[in-house]
């Protein structure tokens, strides 16, 4: 099982100092990868339903920074050489697919191919109103930005006719360190599992029945002639925190799950990053 630091650009590693110590013991106590969050604007009085808490309101407030992903992860590249880094989520119909394909190229080919790029489609409506980003059709919107930027990764020359985006023989470079950037789908919706077994390289749903929605986006993957066991999978298991987190381990490997995620939230408070990592690990691992 791989292990993730979730939530790795918020709180008090938003910042250099935090961001600074939090990359280098994340890697020395043996995590995988840390992801990061990502909200461009956060709206005030916003009335979107935030699906991940029973409250309907997302963590934190109005003055709490969220670096941008991208850009907060090429910081932890540079103090890291083994660490994978992954967005989870990328609010991808938000972002222009052709800018956003060269700022993932650029930060793969920084980190010499350690870059995920986790997307979403968005849940806050009034934040792409903000935008001036249609909240309708984000969905198809980016399923095609994830073939615009893929396009644009792959091909010396790109061109590509769509409904939202359109250009012919471009070039866009660098391109990424092992030739493409792996996309994961975040989501725990049946349109997400698709996207992700038709689309994606990995699939991320945050909450649901797991083991039902791995089983549908490996099933939309084989409907759609892909390789099922080729997506990797990443979801989280509540007992991961109880008394007997290697059985949790267990049962997301028997889900079909590679990869789970751990709050970055939960070190804060430590007085050696390194150490309460470690000790964790220790104790997940069994």
């Amino acid at each position: 099982m791989k292990f993730a630091l979730m939530f790795a650009n918020t709180g008090p590693f938003a910042g250099a100092r935090g961001a600074r110590a939090l990359g280098p013991a994340a890697e020395a106590a043996g995590f995988e990868s840390v992801w990061t969050v990502e909200h461009v604007l956060y709206p005030e009085g916003y009335t979107s339903t935030y699906p991940y808490s029973p409250s309907g309101r997302m963590p934190g407030t109005a003055d709490s920074p969220i670096p941008d992903p991208l850009i907060w992860l090429s910081f932890i590249a540079a103090t890291t050489s083994t660490l994978k880094l992954g967005t989870g989520i990328l609010i991808l119909p938000q972002r222009q697919p052709a800018i956003t394909a060269k700022a993932c190229a650029t930060l793969d080919q920084l980190s010499e191919g350690r870059h995920i790029l986790g997307i979403g489609s968005g849940w806050l409506e009034e934040e792409f109103d903000a935008l001036g980003v249609p909240f309708a059709r984000r969905g198809q919107r980016t399923d095609e930005y994830i073939d615009v930027m893929r396009n644009l990764w792959t091909e010396e020359l790109a061109s590509h006719s769509g409904e939202f985006v359109n250009y012919d023989q471009v070039a866009s470079n660098p391109k990424p360190f092992n030739g493409t950037v792996p996309i994961h789908v975040g989501g725990h919706s049946k349109r997400a599992a698709r996207r992700a077994g038709q689309k994606g390289d990995g699939f991320f749903p945050g909450e649901g029945n797991i083991p039902e929605l791995v089983d549908m986006a490996r099933q939309f993957a084989a409907d759609a002639g892909r390789d099922p066991e080729a997506i990797e999978m990443t979801a989280s298991h509540p007992g991961l925190f109880g008394d007997d987190p290697h059985a949790a381990v267990e049962e997301l490997e028997s889900w079909g799950v590679q990869r789970t995620p751990v709050p970055a939230f939960l070190f804060q408070r430590a007085d050696d990053l390194t150490e309460a990592m470690t000790a964790f690990m220790n104790k997940v691992r069994g």
